[in-house]
């Protein structure tokens, strides 16, 4: 029997960072018609889904006994964002099946049933960034990954792409992504949730000195940072248009962590205290000066949505004021 009357939007990864998030910001605008498939274990995670509101929750293992027995019709969208997201991950095996199969499987059932396909890509795609950050489709093939898990990201980009489908779903690339609801994410948390709690217990943060000074000096390596509740925004304004295609998901606005670091102390109240150490030795691999998002095609897609992307000083205040544990979720 079913248990809902309006199509759902079926979000995988949904009590995730990004996933819960966009659960938040859905209901917030009246949405609740909501089919989150996630997996939650043992751990914490299932925080993120309290006071939110959704028809039903089941496991990704699930998921397609769930659909060969509903209708299509019972289905209003996919926003597809779970998968592995470490970009640690040395299981190549675990990768693929998790990221890159499982993804193929839910685009041909999308594909087939001519249902709306929103997808998480990676700004890892871009490699090294030799060929930039532009969102061009011309360029997908063109940068290298550096990691496993940029690759069974940049394969599923391009099994769109080679099968000629890219015109039929949307593909997001996001970048440094922070804010509430990542607490549970250990290790991978962002730069500016482990500044927060660092600064917060130690009162001191370090950070790397330059393993290339010629380029920039210490503190001074820049990345493309994005609040959460902005990026779920562009997720959701991507649900009520028809654009199609690879978009970056991003601020366009590079930030060093220096700044990261006068925003926190900043916020917190505290005297900047920030001590330069030595960097690992595999860090100049990855030590680009500046990262920064091409955000062109993105402002045509979505105008106003993407304009009203909060400063990061804006947003280090929000997330210290309002949701920095468990306890105060988004």
């Amino acid at each position: 029997m079913k248990i809902f009357d309006k199509p759902l939007i079926v979000i995988t990864g949904g009590a995730g960072f990004i996933g819960s998030s966009l659960v938040r910001h859905l209901n917030n605008q009246g949405v609740c018609d909501i089919l989150i498939v996630d997996d939650l274990g043992t751990g914490n995670k299932w925080k993120n889904l309290i006071g939110k509101s959704f028809v039903d929750l089941i496991s990704r293992h699930d998921l397609f006994h769930w659909l060969s027995e509903h209708d299509a019709g019972d289905i209003q969208a996919f926003v597809h964002l779970g998968a592995c997201s470490s970009t640690q991950e040395c299981d190549v095996d675990y990768l693929m099946e998790n990221n890159f199969r499982f993804s193929v499987r839910l685009a041909e059932y999308a594909l087939r049933n001519n249902h709306r396909m929103i997808y998480a890509s990676s700004a890892s795609c871009y490699g090294s960034g030799k060929y930039g950050y532009s969102d061009d489709h011309e360029k997908l093939a063109l940068p290298r990954p550096q990691t496993a898990y940029a690759y069974s990201k940049q394969l599923f980009d391009l099994w769109l792409r080679d099968r000629e489908v890219l015109n039929q779903v949307v593909g997001l690339r996001f970048f440094n992504v922070f804010g509430p609801n990542e607490w549970h994410r250990g290790v991978t948390r962002s730069v500016p949730t482990k500044a927060i709690e660092t600064v917060q217990k130690e009162g001191v943060l370090k950070l790397f000195k330059s393993p290339n000074p010629d380029l920039y000096g210490d503190g001074e390596q820049k990345r493309d940072l994005i609040y959460v509740k902005d990026a779920v925004r562009m997720i959701a304004a991507f649900l009520s248009n028809d654009a199609t295609g690879i978009y970056n998901i991003a601020s366009g606005t590079p930030q060093s962590w220096n700044s990261v670091a006068s925003a926190v102390f900043q916020a917190l109240s505290k005297p900047y205290q920030v001590e330069y150490i030595d960097p690992p030795k595999d860090m100049s691999m990855q030590s680009q000066a500046e990262v920064c998002a091409d955000m062109q095609k993105t402002r045509k897609a979505l105008g106003e949505a993407v304009s009203r992307t909060m400063s990061l000083e804006s947003a280090i205040k929000d997330y210290i004021s309002f949701h920095l544990d468990s306890d105060h979720t988004w």
